[in-house]
């Protein structure tokens, strides 16, 4: 196996660990967002490193676009994984997670239409919506939400964002390295 496939997912593992150690402690709640720059760092730190150690080992000169593919070598794996992981983290671990956004969301889209100057303006923007009682249009909006969050989604919405992530970091990380540490002309 290519030392960058190891190295991102060793990435993984240990953001899949740093995720579990969140869960169980319950130090963030459920707050996403110090997993999710935690999980931007590590696809950051695989792609560095992998291509780090396989330019390292490899003594002939490569072409920047060599060296992006050995970034999503290292970054794709990484993706699949952490992206695979979320679906069963979501469906199987933390199965609170989701009814709890969906109730967050419902309560703010009530407390929204209850407001007269926030429902005047919905009717306006939305033909369908002038006609429509409060509560009618309450269970228009609520669907979206409802069918969008859950762990299916989160694992296609993670895996094409790690996807992108993985490829501008990789174009960003060969061209730092060619420029920087490895001195090499683009």
């Amino acid at each position: 196996m290519r030392i960058t496939v190891k190295v991102g997912l060793l990435f993984a593992v240990i953001w899949m660990a740093i995720k579990m150690i969140f869960f169980y402690s319950g130090i963030v709640g459920y707050n996403v967002v110090p997993a999710v720059m935690l999980n931007i760092l590590c696809v950051l730190l695989a792609i560095a490193v992998g291509m780090y150690k396989h330019k390292r080992r490899t003594a002939e000169e490569t072409t920047l676009l060599a060296d992006i593919k050995t970034g999503m070598t290292a970054g794709v794996p990484y993706a699949v994984i952490v992206s695979i992981f979320l679906f069963f983290y979501y469906s199987k671990i933390d199965t609170d997670y989701i009814p709890h956004r969906v109730a967050e969301i419902t309560y703010e889209m009530k407390k929204r239409l209850d407001d007269p100057e926030e429902l005047k303006r919905y009717r306006t923007e939305n033909e369908d919506f002038e006609v429509m009682t409060k509560d009618e249009i309450y269970e228009r909006m609520i669907q979206g939400p409802q069918n969008a969050i859950s762990a299916k989604s989160t694992m296609v919405l993670a895996l094409l964002a790690l996807l992108l992530l993985a490829t501008l970091n990789s174009i960003f990380i060969a061209i730092i390295y060619r420029k920087v540490l490895f001195k090499q002309a683009t």
